[in-house]
C-alpha cells in the first residue's frame, strides 16, 4: 500500500469544517487541521523571531505571539498579509508533508483541513477536495453563538461558499445534525475506499 489518499477540507465559514473533521477523526482517519498547524508555527522558531523583526516586539509580549494584534495588521494591508502568507505556507506545507510521512501504512486516507484551500491554491496538493457547505442562516446562528459575526475582513479574504462547493470535487451539505453529517462523511469515506 502507497502513501493515503489525501483530502482537501474545506468550506465556508461556520459551515462546519472543524466538526467534519471531527468526524473524520472519530471515523479513524487520521486528520490535521492547517489553522492549528500555523498557530503551532506562530510561537516557535523560524516564524516568531521573523513577526518580531518586521513588526516590532508589541506582536510578541512576553515571547507570545497576539495573533489579534498581526490580524489587525494583516487584514488593514494586503501587502503584509502576503509577506505573512509567503513565510507561513512553505512552513505549513513541510509540516504537513511530515505528518502524511508518519501516517500507519495501513491509513487509507488522511484529512488536511485547509480553510483557504483554494483561494492559497493549494488544492492540486491532494488527491481530491470536499468542501462543507451550510445556508446562510445555519452559519450565521452558528457564528454568532461563537460571539462572531459573518461579515468583515475574515469572510472578504474567502471565497464564497458557493464557489468553493463549484470548485471541490465533492460537497458535503452541513444544514442538519452531527449525527447527518457524520453519515454524508461515512458514505464519502466509502466510495473514496473503493
Amino acid at each position: 500500500m502507497g502513501r493515503p489518499l489525501t483530502i482537501g477540507l474545506t468550506g465556508g465559514i461556520a459551515a462546519g469544517k472543524s466538526e467534519a473533521l471531527a468526524a473524520f477523526e472519530r471515523m479513524g482517519v487520521p486528520t490535521i487541521s492547517s489553522d492549528a498547524v500555523v498557530h503551532e508555527l506562530l510561537e516557535t522558531k523560524p516564524l516568531l523571531p521573523r513577526l518580531v523583526e518586521r513588526w516590532g516586539e508589541e506582536v510578541a509580549p512576553g515571547g507570545r505571539v497576539d495573533r489579534e494584534r498581526i490580524g489587525t495588521i494583516v487584514f488593514a494591508d494586503r501587502e503584509e498579509l502576503s509577506w505573512l502568507e509567503a513565510q507561513i505556507h512553505p512552513l505549513v506545507g513541510g509540516r504537513i508533508g511530515t505528518w502524511l510521512g508518519t501516517l500507519p501504512k495501513d491509513s487509507q486516507i488522511a484529512v488536511v483541513e485547509v480553510p483557504l484551500l483554494f483561494e492559497s491554491g493549494m488544492q492540486d496538493a491532494f488527491d481530491t477536495t470536499v468542501a462543507v457547505v451550510a445556508s446562510d442562516e445555519v452559519r450565521r446562528d452558528r457564528a454568532e453563538a461563537r460571539g462572531h459575526t459573518l461579515v468583515g475582513a475574515r469572510e472578504a479574504r474567502q471565497l464564497p461558499q458557493e464557489e468553493k462547493a463549484e470548485r471541490a470535487a465533492h460537497v458535503v451539505e452541513n444544514d442538519g445534525s452531527i449525527e447527518e453529517l457524520e453519515q454524508q462523511l461515512s458514505a464519502l469515506v466509502e466510495k473514496l475506499s473503493e
